[in-house]
């Protein structure tokens, strides 16, 4: 069995990531080492985002609905002002972490799990 956090950490976050990187360094002119400041990342981390080498399958899924595309570009916009750090980032997170976790053909065609995947029964404030 897995943890549902374990599955969206290792699948989910590397392609969120790369479009937050994608965000700070195309929209907002960043380059990378500037946008690796800001996410606490390293520069070579960054680098590695933006080649998209791990966790392509979700990040064309996520890039592909607006719905969820628009609570990260909310979170690089507050990664960009210097608030990833505050309780309104951490909201856009649990919005980003909530609409895939209730989209589990969506986790199923990105984890390839063959194990049973435990979910929270809901989220927790």
């Amino acid at each position: 069995m897995k943890f549902y956090c374990e599955v969206f950490t290792k699948n989910f976050l590397p392609a969120i990531r790369a479009i937050i990187a994608e965000n700070l360094t195309e929209k907002h002119g960043l380059t990378q080492i500037e946008a690796a400041k800001k996410m606490g990342l390293t520069q070579a981390a960054i680098s590695h985002y933006l080649r998209s080498k791990r966790g392509a399958k979700a990040y064309n899924i996520l890039k592909q609905n607006g719905d969820v595309l628009s609570y990260i570009e909310k979170l690089a916009e507050l990664i960009y002002q210097g608030k990833g750090a505050t309780k309104e980032a951490y909201e856009y997170v649990c919005k980003i972490c909530e609409w895939i976790r209730l989209r589990k053909e969506i986790i199923d065609e990105v984890a390839n799990v063959d194990e049973e995947i435990m979910f929270p029964d809901k989220h927790e404030d």
